[in-house]
């Protein structure tokens, strides 16, 4: 506990974190909203319709979100660490010139003296070197403890952000009203939390980011129920 600390100390996971976890859980649950809304509107022309044909798409999306998420992100931080090295030596690329110039540059000599001559002297004794392990520094194991860090929460938020909305749906098998009702509820209740928490962070209004997260969720709520009837 005490190394995973300072890793989050150096890289700073703490922030960046709280960033993917948000914004992550947010879009899962906005995804989601999507699916149930298709339902919703079905429901709403007459048909029946159960809650397997809602879990079921909506938690192959959560899944699918997850592994694209927790993916994408391992890759990423694994080219930003890439990258970093390579800045580094290239920074370090004038020292390593110099040590390859002087290397060859004893050579050179060597191969003179030879061509001339002049008896070297050669140290007989062979030693057998075993190649060491590379150790990693702290600031490489830190990188490494963030990127799993962030490839976790970039995937898990918005798998259980998908999973927020389908939790009414997973106590009935037929659906009515008040379930869908009841699920556009409790994905308000936790947008309001988004806004609360965002709001305490920055140290600002908390009115502000609950009214601007809810807006954009109403926004999300009619848009796609227009469009759903248009194509319905």
């Amino acid at each position: 506990m005490s190394k995973w600390k300072t890793y989050a100390k150096i890289t700073d996971i703490g922030a960046i974190s709280r960033r993917y976890f948000v914004n992550n859980f947010y879009d899962g649950m906005l995804t989601i909203i999507g699916v149930i809304l298709g339902s919703f509107v079905i429901f709403l022309s007459g048909k029946s319709i159960t809650s397997t044909l809602i879990v079921m798409p909506g938690l192959s999306t959560s899944i699918t979100m997850f592994i694209s998420g927790f993916s994408g992100s391992f890759l990423s931080e694994k080219a930003e660490q890439n990258k970093m090295k390579s800045d580094i030596q290239k920074a370090m690329g004038e020292f390593n010139d110099n040590e390859k110039y002087a290397k060859n540059k004893k050579v050179e000599t060597e191969e003179i003296e030879k061509a001339m001559l002049i008896p070297i002297r050669y140290n007989r004794k062979i030693t057998i070197v075993k190649k060491k392990k590379k150790v990693k520094t702290l600031h490489e194991r830190a990188e490494i403890f963030a990127g799993i860090i962030v490839s976790l929460v970039n995937g898990g938020a918005p798998f259980i952000g998908g999973l927020v909305p389908l939790i009414p749906f997973f106590f009935v098998l037929s659906p009515n009203m008040s379930i869908f009702i009841l699920s556009f509820i409790v994905t308000g209740l936790f947008i309001i939390l988004l806004g609360i928490f965002l709001g305490m962070i920055s140290k600002s209004s908390i009115i502000k980011y609950i009214i601007q997260m809810a807006g954009a969720f109403i926004i999300t709520l009619l848009l796609t129920t227009l469009l759903l009837k248009l194509l319905q």
